[in-house]
């Protein structure tokens, strides 16, 4: 073992005490509320935070910089664009999705349309969160293989471990308080990384040189390529706006206007985030011929700082991925013990059956996350794979029904039913199966076929049977979205 990475491990293990000390410590759970939404006792500043965590996390601090050294500065649309049109969508519905109240979206589409539905949406949720699990053990994976020299699979199983543990003692408080933490460290190790970047590079006046001589004209060119970009938007667009572990932020806020206050503040704060990373990848054209093998991230830490510095960016770049897998796993875990054990299983759980049944669904969601890692390493395949599933199957019911009185639960039940059968056809061309396809996988076309199929099918099938008017009315009118 090298000095650097002996003293990687030192920092990394004394971290995890950290955390673990600061999770235990913290008041314990008595109900699933407390430990799914830390009581709605937390203030919107720490929910921002944890929030801006959630998706500012390993694929923004390491998979970006390496799209940005092939792609140019038009790579800030494969993570940066969706995130900040997602963040627009959701102020616009923040405050309606607190004054619903509910502790979970099934819970809140059961109000709307029906347990059928709910149910369904349940299973959507669980599909996107397991797989959004899964990518971020693979970022994990292939960060500690590169830097400890290491088995992959020992890799991902490591750091899947150490999330695993902070996010089954804290809950959702433990994970925020976490966040917070990583937060910190990933701002740091990003600055970093980018003044690094610029002083090895030469500046961008050097790089664009060099994008000229290796015949790269339109690699300062924000909208270059901007046709296969607009597919991050449509997709990761539209599927993390109702993404459940931010809609669970959502409604852990004290009050609605804190809500929104929260969307406000994590918009404005994503712009410079996402910017310097795609920045930091753009100036790593001036350093490398290539993408090395594990990343460029990695590369940089052990070529160009000292081992002090390089173990303490190591740390602050591990708690950038913990944020978003705890994250996932603490949501996928909400949705299997309220949504399917509760409410289909054991209606009568006692809160401290509750309490235990959420953090056996913590291990369950973490560990096949895991398997699903150890078997597929493309993280923009499994993001798209489990985008592709939320944006078809459940972004028309769940935005419609806040808005469109005349939607019922058998539109809404047939659009679900469709995206469920859609994004698993789609799933397996992906993975391999040879199916006859008339769209190209993971494109524009593909995306939108897909929704606006949903849409009508929602649509036309909500028209053609019976209405359920004094429901939707009810329910729109406790959004605020209606006024009486």
């Amino acid at each position: 073992m090298t000095q650097l990475q002996y003293i990687s491990s030192i920092l990394l293990a004394l971290y995890f005490v950290g955390i673990m000390v600061v999770v235990l410590r913290a008041k314990k759970s008595t109900s699933a509320e407390d430990y799914f939404l830390a009581g709605r006792q937390l203030p919107f500043w720490a929910l921002s935070i944890t929030f801006i965590a959630s998706w500012w996390g390993g694929g923004s601090a390491i998979d970006l910089v390496d799209h940005g050294f092939n792609q140019g500065i038009s790579s800030f649309w494969i993570y940066g664009m969706p995130v900040l049109f997602s963040t627009f969508l959701m102020y616009l519905f923040s405050k309606a999705i607190r004054k619903i109240g509910t502790i979970t979206q099934p819970q809140l589409m059961e109000a709307r349309y029906n347990k059928k539905v709910a149910f369904l949406l349940s299973l959507l949720i669980l599909i996107f969160m397991i797989l959004g699990v899964a990518t971020q053990a693979v970022v994990i994976g292939n960060f500690f293989q590169s830097f400890f020299d290491i088995d992959y699979k020992i890799a991902a199983l490591l750091g899947t471990s150490i999330v695993l543990l902070y996010s089954f003692f804290g809950g959702f408080k433990g994970v925020v308080i976490t966040d917070i933490i990583q937060f910190v460290f990933l701002l740091i190790a990003v600055v970093v990384l980018f003044v690094v970047a610029y002083q090895h590079s030469g500046g961008f006046e050097r790089v664009q040189e060099i994008a000229l001589e290796q015949n790269k004209p339109a690699f300062f060119s924000f909208f270059h390529n901007i046709s296969n970009n607009l597919v991050f938007i449509i997709t990761f667009g539209c599927s993390w706006m109702i993404q459940a572990n931010i809609w669970q932020r959502i409604s852990a806020t004290k009050k609605p206007n804190d809500a929104k206050k929260m969307m406000s503040l994590a918009f404005f704060v994503f712009i410079p985030l996402y910017l310097i990373v795609t920045l930091t990848g753009v100036l790593s054209l001036g350093i490398f011929e290539s993408v090395p093998q594990g990343g460029i991230v990695p590369a940089m830490i052990v070529k160009f700082m000292p081992v002090g510095l390089a173990a303490f960016i190591f740390v602050g770049l591990c708690s950038a991925i913990m944020s978003t897998m705890d994250s996932m796993i603490n949501t996928g875990a909400l949705v299997l013990s309220v949504d399917i054990y509760k409410s289909k299983i054991n209606p009568s759980a006692t809160n401290k059956q509750m309490v235990r049944m959420g953090k056996l669904a913590t291990v369950f969601i973490a560990l096949l996350g895991l398997l699903i890692s150890l078997e597929i390493r493309s993280i923009l395949r499994i993001a798209w794979i489990g985008s592709d599933f939320l944006a078809t199957g459940a972004f028309v019911p769940l935005v419609l029904a806040f808005i469109w009185k005349a939607g019922n639960s058998k539109g809404a039940f047939a659009s679900i039913i469709f995206g469920l059968i859609f994004s698993s056809y789609n799933m397996l061309v992906a993975l391999g199966v040879k199916l006859p396809t008339a769209w190209e996988i993971a494109s524009v076309e593909q995306a939108l076929i897909g929704m606006v199929t949903s849409a009508v099918i929602f649509v036309g099938v909500s028209l053609l049977t019976k209405p359920e008017t004094e429901k939707a009315v009810q329910f729109i009118e406790k959004a605020g979205m209606l006024k009486s």
